[in-house]
């Protein structure tokens, strides 16, 4: 059976804390797009991570962490951040990396970096990861898929044409020195050296692991709002944050993913540019991005980003995370519709009309206690339940799953 994993808003709703709470029951984690542009922090018993490449399965001996083909590979960040995990207690975990992903190269940052300082003020609020040069290179066909790394000659080949086209933007663009074919191929040498051990074709993998009757997690990263196509574009990222591309990005059926777990914050919450309709501005909200360390930027619970997302992503179960943050609040406003000229909706617009709208906001009373360390939901006050079901109702999918707390055991499962 596949599970997946993935995001109801901006990204950063909480899935590492989700994901590797379900990895426990799972044999396979397998990442399936994205890179390094995006971190799940997580809190277990070898202490507090922020995993950027690697799945969040990586703490369980029994489970093997994938890296799907749809993974845009940062090759030297993934191995640090391995090393850095066994460096701290971990057992050495399990990998496999698909011969058809695709590598992030060196000059994928640089590109990145210039470009949003050519735009300035303009840019699109980039983390600098290389990730949009990345997939443009993908989509343009002038990518290095892993496999490619282990035949040299036509490597060394592939490399000076394509350092001949990324240099005539560098001299002419950019003003920026220019790439050394031969400086790259040698550093793509050191790379086909740490991965070699771990390259494997994935989805027959996959294949033969459901044939076994398996269990296999896909972990998503970012959420619905970032998706290049469903999202607030062009402030998304540059592959999809949906389930659906879970099959494309990891290889497998797409009738085989049977439960979709859409994690949703109690509140809103987002790194980077890009409308936010229910933020609140001014203050610190005390949160940063695990990848950037910006500060997020943070707004009240909004049941029309909310339920656009869970419907994009299939949603079967929805994981409501950090309640317990808003427990010192008085009364908790939710934005319940956007209004846009004049006119109130409950459907997500695209960017031009996002970017005109207010916020319509409805206020429930605050359960001003610590709700930490309650494991069943008729335990909680009158006032948190009633929050949750006013949310629920609002967003149209089952709340099934509470955290309520930074730690693996702070979860309410609740059934419906």
């Amino acid at each position: 059976m596949v599970k997946a994993v993935v995001g109801a808003n901006w990204g950063d709703e909480g899935k590492g804390k989700i994901t590797d709470m379900l990895a426990e029951k799972a044999d396979i984690i397998v990442r399936f797009q994205g890179g390094a542009n995006a971190g799940h922090t997580i809190v277990n018993d070898y202490g507090k991570f922020a995993l950027h490449t690697l799945a969040s399965g990586v703490f369980y001996n029994h489970t093997t962490s994938v890296i799907g083909n749809g993974v845009a590979l940062n090759i030297p960040v993934f191995f640090k951040e391995y090393n850095e995990v066994v460096s701290r207690g971990v057992p050495a975990p399990k990998i496999m990396i698909s011969d058809r992903a695709q590598i992030v190269m060196p000059y994928h940052i640089l590109f990145d970096q210039y470009e949003e300082e050519r735009l300035g003020g303009k840019s699109f609020g980039s983390t600098k990861s290389g990730i949009a040069p990345f997939y443009s290179d993908k989509y343009a066909k002038i990518g290095f898929q892993v496999s490619e790394l282990f035949d040299e000659e036509l490597l060394k080949e592939k490399v000076k044409r394509t350092c001949e086209t990324k240099n005539i933007m560098l001299e002419h663009l950019y003003h920026k020195p220019l790439l050394d074919p031969n400086e790259i191929f040698d550093e793509l040498m050191k790379y086909k050296e740490m991965v070699a051990p771990y390259v494997g074709d994935v989805s027959l993998f996959l294949w033969n692991a459901l044939k076994e009757g398996k269990e296999i997690l896909l972990e998503g990263q970012l959420g619905s709002l970032k998706d290049p196509d469903h999202g607030i574009y062009p402030m998304v990222t540059s592959s999809s944050t949906l389930a659906g591309y879970g099959a494309v990005g990891a290889g497998l059926p797409p009738y085989e993913i049977k439960q979709i777990v859409t994690v949703c914050k109690a509140y809103s919450s987002a790194v980077g540019a890009g409308a936010f309709v229910s933020e609140i501005f001014g203050g610190d909200g005390g949160e940063f991005g695990a990848t950037t360390g910006r500060p997020r930027r943070m707004g009240w619970f909004d049941c029309v980003a909310s339920k656009y997302g869970c419907r994009l992503q299939g949603t079967t179960d929805v994981a409501f995370t950090v309640l317990d943050v808003l427990g010192y609040l008085d009364e908790i406003p939710v934005c319940t519709g956007y209004e846009i000229d004049g006119k109130v909706t409950t459907e997500f617009p695209t960017t031009t009309l996002l970017e005109k709208a207010k916020p319509v906001l409805e206020t429930l009373p605050g359960w001003k206690c610590d709700i930490r360390g309650i494991k069943k939901y008729e335990d909680l006050p009158e006032n948190c339940r009633k929050y949750v079901e006013f949310v629920e109702k609002h967003i149209g999918f089952p709340i099934t799953m509470i955290s309520n707390g930074p730690g693996r055991d702070d979860i309410i499962y609740r059934n419906k």
